[in-house]
């Protein structure tokens, strides 16, 4: 939504926006003391005689009407530009700088109405895909909890957790990045990556950060709400279970491989069967639960299938919630395989795993991308784009959208994706509606 359009729909909401009330109280007050100040004026022209040049300072030249006329109409342009001034002056106070200045009153207002009516989405994930879903989701609502995997154990994620023994901070970094309304500068320094020094290198300041508060506040949890109102986060982000687990999988050769980070060598052993968690049954963060319960769309993916997307619901309160919840259910499958993961993989093979772990279908809609051909990356190591292939279960409506970044086809958008999901919610009746017609049709 542009600029303008951003300006109609103001205009359309303005009357269920409480301020027109104000705006007539705040004229009574300015009437009544106008009337107050006549009656004073009227009884010093009775009681006084005035040298003859008052007849042209008050203007008796000039009927009454005409006088009345004139005074009304100044009285209008003073308040109006008064009120104008005065909200530009608060505003300035209270609306983050970007990088062209200001925030225009349009944009303010827009945030902090028409997204806070925004629908209650639930994104569950982990890794650059949730971030990128994030990115675009926040242009269409606050209302937003990012429920991220706690399994990462690469990288200078793994060295904290090692090391500090805390949950990996890497994925929930990303996330606030990705919800973060504060200055371009600040989202930079966070996802800054030392390159050099003794324990430094590798390291994001945004970990560090993160590791820095947890030690602050006392949790993870907390650290995540505060360093979320720092950044002026827009919605929040939970981790799926404070437990610090392990993630697993067993491959097709009957053997397993331990480690988030290990997974990937699962192609050399025939493939993953299935991933597990160790411990096997940790708890599920309470929040997240109740936002599950709560939401109005459940979106999982885009992200690594067996590493990002998958370990969520293996924690079995968000798997019961998951089923419980009357949300619209949308698996936004991958644009592309990951090698070692999800390799010779159709659409179909990506719903069945998830839904495999989950114990039975869920799923309302699959969001699969509809622009795969045009130039791709350079880099051999991309997989190959996922295609429908085979039979997906009946209960599935199967949606397809352009929803890749044109730079990297491999790769989702997040504006294109974000818009694709907001027209399903607005068409959920419909697309529901279709497939339980043809479940019907298949039962009958």
């Amino acid at each position: 939504m542009g600029p303008l359009q951003r300006y109609e729909f103001i205009k359309w909401l303005y009357p269920g926006m409480r301020i027109k009330r104000w705006l007539l109280l705040l004229m009574g007050g300015v009437t009544l003391a106008g009337l107050g100040i006549a009656y004073f004026l009227r009884e010093v022209y009775v009681s006084f005689t005035f040298p003859s040049v008052f007849y042209y300072i008050t203007l008796q030249f000039i009927p009454q009407w005409g006088r009345g006329s004139i005074f009304m109409g100044l009285a209008v342009l003073c308040v109006t530009v008064a009120i104008w001034q005065l909200n530009r002056s608060i505003l300035s106070a209270l609306v983050p700088y970007q990088s062209n200045g200001h925030r225009s009153l349009v944009d303010v207002i827009y945030s902090q109405r028409m997204l806070r009516r925004g629908p209650k989405v639930v994104a569950i994930g982990g890794g650059t895909g949730l971030s990128t879903l994030l990115r675009g989701l926040k242009e269409y609502t606050s209302n937003i909890t990012a429920i991220v995997t706690v399994a990462d154990d690469g990288g200078s994620s793994g060295r904290l957790r090692r090391e500090l023994g805390i949950l990996p901070p890497g994925d929930v970094r990303n996330c606030i990045v990705a919800l973060a309304d504060a200055e371009p500068l600040v989202t930079r320094l966070f996802q800054y990556r030392f390159s050099q020094g003794s324990g430094l290198a590798g390291h994001s300041f945004g970990n560090l950060f993160i590791v820095a508060m947890t030690g602050v506040v006392g949790s993870f949890e907390e650290a995540i709400r505060q360093t979320s109102r720092v950044l002026a986060v827009r919605g929040q982000i939970i981790p799926s279970t404070p437990a610090n687990v392990t993630l697993c999988a067993r491959t097709a050769d009957a053997g397993t491989i331990e480690g988030e980070s290990s997974i990937s060598e699962a192609q050399s052993r025939g493939g993953i069967r299935e991933v597990f968690l160790v411990p096997a049954d940790p708890p599920a963060s309470p929040e997240a639960v109740r936002a599950i319960l709560e939401a109005d769309l459940i979106v999982l993916g885009p992200g690594s299938l067996y590493t990002s997307v998958i370990p969520n619901v293996l924690v079995k309160g968000i798997r019961r919630a998951i089923l419980a919840s009357p949300a619209l259910k949308v698996y936004v499958c991958n644009v592309a395989t990951q090698p070692g993961e999800t390799d010779g993989y159709g659409v179909s093979e990506h719903v069945r795993a998830i839904e495999s772990h989950v114990g039975r279908p869920f799923l309302d809609i699959v969001l699969v991308n509809s622009n795969a051909e045009g130039p791709l990356p350079p880099s051999a190591q991309e997989g190959e784009p996922v295609r429908l292939r085979g039979d997906l279960p009946r209960h599935l409506s199967v949606v397809t959208a352009d929803v890749v970044d044109e730079e990297n086809r491999y790769h989702h958008d997040p504006y294109k994706l974000a818009r694709a999901l907001m027209r399903l919610y607005e068409e959920r009746e419909q697309v529901l509606q279709r497939t339980g017609a043809r479940a019907s049709a298949d039962a009958s």
